[in-house]
This record gives structure tokens, sequence and C-alpha cells, in this order.
């Protein structure tokens, strides 16, 4: 039982005691057994109680009514708290969403320009190059340059060679490149007939690097020059040098039977 229900009991019981305490003084008025100031007085008594009861039933309910709006307010205010809180935990996890897919795109972006530096480094950086069986570091553009001035040899512009390869040349004058530059350079020209300036250049590779690969062929090559230029002496002079200083080569084969034709 709630204690609105049992205040309204105990109000309900005091009216039915003075009632019932009514109903006795008025049989008993015939009785004769009380005067009428005595039921007047007790009357009174009675009523006094019932009102008492009656306003502290009242003034119980009305504090229960209190107390049950002030639970209504705080669950409300409670329930909206909740609902509040729920908003800003979705607010926030949509937040938390958008920062995750936000480091996820600087972290893309990082490596992206990390793999671009590393790359530009890389191009920058010397690399390792093997020409003619020797091995030697050299910077991207010295590469690149070499490899054009090759190209323009290989498409038969003998010309265009030898600016390409002089030009080489005065750009990396201690490459490792330098040996072989020098070996095409003298090629060139003597594509172009320049033959006097071709054995300068096959000379310069013979005396630069006397223990090159290609220093055989460069004195063959010296040999065909002098050859055209009706050297026949100095020709087979310098093949002479060649069979004896290279004896194994096959620019030396080349040379023995270049001497057979010789006068």
């Amino acid at each position: 039982m709630t204690p609105h229900s049992r205040c309204g009991s105990r109000a309900r019981g005091l009216r039915h005691a003075a009632a019932a305490a009514l109903l006795a003084l008025a049989g008993g008025a015939h009785a004769g057994l009380f005067d009428d100031d005595e039921a007047r007085k007790a009357i009174l008594d009675l009523r006094a109680k019932v009102e008492q009861s009656d306003q502290a039933a009242a003034k119980r309910e009305a504090e229960l009514n209190e107390q049950i709006a002030q639970l209504r307010r705080s669950v409300l205010e409670l329930n909206a708290t909740i609902e509040q809180l729920r908003t800003e935990l979705a607010r926030l996890r949509g937040v938390d969403e958008q920062l995750q897919r936000d480091v996820a795109e600087l972290q893309r972006r990082q490596k992206d320009v990390q793999q671009g530096i590393d790359e530009r480094l890389r191009r920058m950086e010397p690399q390792k190059v093997v020409l003619d069986g020797r091995e030697f570091l050299a910077e991207p553009d010295e590469t690149r340059q070499y490899g054009e001035a090759v190209g323009v040899l290989r498409q038969g512009d003998f010309a265009g060679a030898v600016t390409a390869f002089t030009n080489f040349q005065r750009r990396w004058p201690a490459s490792g490149y330098g040996p072989a530059a020098l070996y095409w350079l003298g090629n060139a020209q003597y594509g172009k007939r320049d033959y006097k300036e071709a054995i300068v250049s096959f000379r310069a590779l013979v005396a630069g690097t006397p223990d090159h690969p290609r220093v055989p062929e460069a004195l063959l090559s010296i040999a065909n020059c002098q050859i055209e230029l009706k050297d026949n002496k100095a020709a087979r002079r310098t093949l002479e040098d060649l069979i004896k200083a290279h004896p194994s080569s096959e620019a030396a084969a080349a040379a023995k039977q270049r001497i057979v034709g010789l006068k």
C-alpha cells in the first residue's frame, strides 16, 4: 500500500469513528446518559480531529504529488540529457571517422611525397655503371648525355656525333665514360673522313687508358686512318705494335690480314 493510500485510509477511519460516536451519542440522549453540553463537546472534538486528519492527509497528498511531479521532471530532464548525450556521441563518432579518413589521406599524401623525393634523389645521385667490363659511378645527367651522343652516332649523323661527344668531354672531363667517348668520337671523325682528328682521338684513348679493352680496336682504327691517308709505312708500324701488344685480340687477327695487303 502506498503512503497516499495509507493517508486516505486513516482519514476514512476517523470519519467512521466520528460517525459511530455521533450515533452512540444520539442513542444515549434518549437513555439520559449524556447531557447536551457533553455531547456537543464530544462532537466538536471528533470534528476537529477529523479536520486535522483531513488536513494532514491533504498535506501529505500534496507533498506526495510534488515529489511525483519532481520525479517526473527529473525523469524528463534525464531523458533529455541522455538524448543529448546520444546526439553528441553520434557527432563525435562522425568527427572521429572523418579524422580517421583525414589521417589516412595525409598518410597517403606523405607517402607519395616521400616517394617523389626519393625518386628525385635517385635521379640526382650517382649510379653504378658497367661499361666495357669496367665499373664506375656516373651522375644521371652524365649517363643521359653519353647515351644521347651514342644515339646520334647510331643514326649515322657523324657530324652531329662529333659535336655531341665533344660537348660531353667538355662537360664531363673526368667521366668514367671518357675512354668510350674518345673511341666513339674517333669513329665519328673517321665517318666524316676527318682521319687526322680521328687519329688524335684514338691515340688519346691509348695513351690515357692503355689497359682499356678498346685499345686494340683503337690501334686498328689508327692504322685504318693511316691507310686512308696513304701512309702505309706508319700503318704497318701501328699494326705490328698492335699484334705485339695484344696478340690474342680479335683486332690483332684483323691486323695480320691487313699487313698482308700492305705494300
